[in-house]
């Protein structure tokens, strides 16, 4: 279980433009919930990404994964146990190296380096062979730089990168937001593929309420720091993108927009 407890965070501390973002801020998620989060901007939807994988340093409180305290725990070390999949599909894998390449510094992560070659070509057909499973044609173009894929196609291999080793979090960090309509789909179902065979917690970020509601077992929406919408189970089921946006409506008329 991961939980956060009354998490303070300022930015810009001691000028004009000083901001308290989290105020004794709680928030936990259970093992093996997917829990889709929404919010408009500068609602504290990344920088709650941020302070799970320790991207920025908090002000107070704690973050416990189970009964472990991982607060002041550096990031890579906190990534050793974390996938992570941006919005931007050139984050995340290495352009200049191949599908092979990539696959094969993902499926030593958290391991040791040594002088060996970085390529163990005993896995090859177990990388073509989960690439298959993509249904991308992927399988076919192991050996191609990941700079030359499309942005669905490298979004696809950033994903199943993020989860080739066993992991207590998938972070996806509004990861359809750069991808067309008909790819961003497609990712979408991969992702609810993965993460239901993997069994993985996972946090998904969007701006899109139909993935929102249609995905994830937990919906939360957030505003100025604070959870506003907190629904799961037949709570979730119940709700519709109609709703959802009637909220954020509300909001935007009380914020003056």
């Amino acid at each position: 279980m991961l939980t956060l407890n009354k998490i303070t965070k300022h930015y810009n501390p001691g000028t004009v433009n000083e901001l308290c973002l989290f105020d004794q801020f709680d928030f936990s998620v259970k093992d093996g919930e997917f829990v889709a989060v929404v919010g408009s901007n500068g609602s504290g939807k990344t920088s709650l990404l941020n302070i799970i994988c320790g991207s920025i340093d908090v002000d107070g409180g704690s973050i416990l994964v189970g009964e472990q305290d991982i607060t002041n725990k550096k990031d890579f070390l906190r990534h050793r146990r974390i996938g992570r999949v941006y919005q931007d599909p050139s984050k995340g894998t290495c352009p200049s190296m191949t599908i092979l390449e990539n696959m094969s510094l993902a499926d030593n992560k958290g391991g040791h380096y040594g002088l060996r070659r970085g390529v163990n070509k005993a896995r090859i057909a177990y990388y073509r062979e989960i690439l298959e499973q993509l249904g991308l044609g992927l399988e076919d173009k192991i050996h191609t730089q990941v700079g030359a894929l499309s942005g669905g196609q490298r979004q696809a291999v950033a994903l199943l990168m993020s989860t080739m080793t066993p992991i207590d979090f998938l972070i996806l960090d509004e990861h359809t937001a750069a991808l067309d309509p008909k790819t961003a789909e497609i990712i979408m179902g991969l992702t609810d593929k993965i993460v239901k065979e993997k069994q993985v917690t996972t946090i998904m970020v969007t701006h899109n309420l139909r993935y929102a509601v249609e995905y994830g077992d937990r919906l939360v929406m957030m505003h100025e720091g604070k959870v506003i919408l907190d629904k799961s189970g037949e709570e979730k089921k119940r709700i519709d993108t109609d709703e959802i946006m009637g909220i954020f409506n509300r909001i935007s008329v009380e914020c003056g927009n």
